[in-house]
């Protein structure tokens, strides 16, 4: 299973008020307690859920309304719908429902207009003057969204998404920095 499909049990064991915590979550799907204490993680950091832990009841628990993201494709989508699960059965379908990952949220400053404008498909909302929150499914694609425009975008948060970029800018620096021999 997926870690998609374990922060989902997850999310729908809180909202139904059963008090999951990482041991179960480790029980259920087969996995160490480490990750699974990363699956809660990401679920509060990656998502922002508000979870709080409840020593009473030995689990974990929302403290306001919470909902995880989903993803709705129009049609003009249906490409990539169909490249990504290879199901062309949406023919004449105006919208559905992906049943995907969830997406990645991260913080980005956008330093100018026209960058935001071009990757303004990915962003929901402003998180502080210039830095604004993005949402994607596929990191690649993001960071090579970031990679190939003309200015100065800094990733925020998270740092592994950051880290990620810096790692790949290394690579294709370190690939082009030597010129072939004729």
């Amino acid at each position: 299973m997926s870690a998609s499909n374990r922060i989902q049990w997850l999310h729908k064991y809180i909202v139904e008020m059963r008090y999951p915590n990482a041991s179960r979550l480790a029980e259920r799907f087969g996995i160490s307690h480490r990750q699974a204490q990363r699956d809660v993680d990401s679920l509060r950091n990656d998502f922002g859920a508000p979870l709080a832990y409840s020593a009473e009841r030995r689990g974990f628990y929302y403290t306001a309304e919470f909902s995880l993201p989903s993803y709705t494709v129009s049609a003009n989508e249906y490409d990539y719908v169909e490249a990504v699960t290879g199901n062309t059965s949406h023919v004449g379908a105006k919208q559905e429902i992906l049943q995907m990952q969830i997406p990645y949220t991260a913080v980005v400053r956008i330093p100018d207009k026209l960058t935001r404008l071009e990757l303004q498909q990915f962003i929901i909302g402003e998180e502080s003057r210039g830095a604004y929150i993005c949402e994607f499914h596929s990191v690649d694609m993001f960071l090579g969204l970031l990679l190939a425009t003309e200015t100065d975008v800094t990733v925020l948060k998270p740092d592994w998404l950051r880290q990620r970029l810096v790692r790949s800018a290394e690579r294709i620096l370190r690939n082009n920095s030597h010129t072939e021999e004729k």
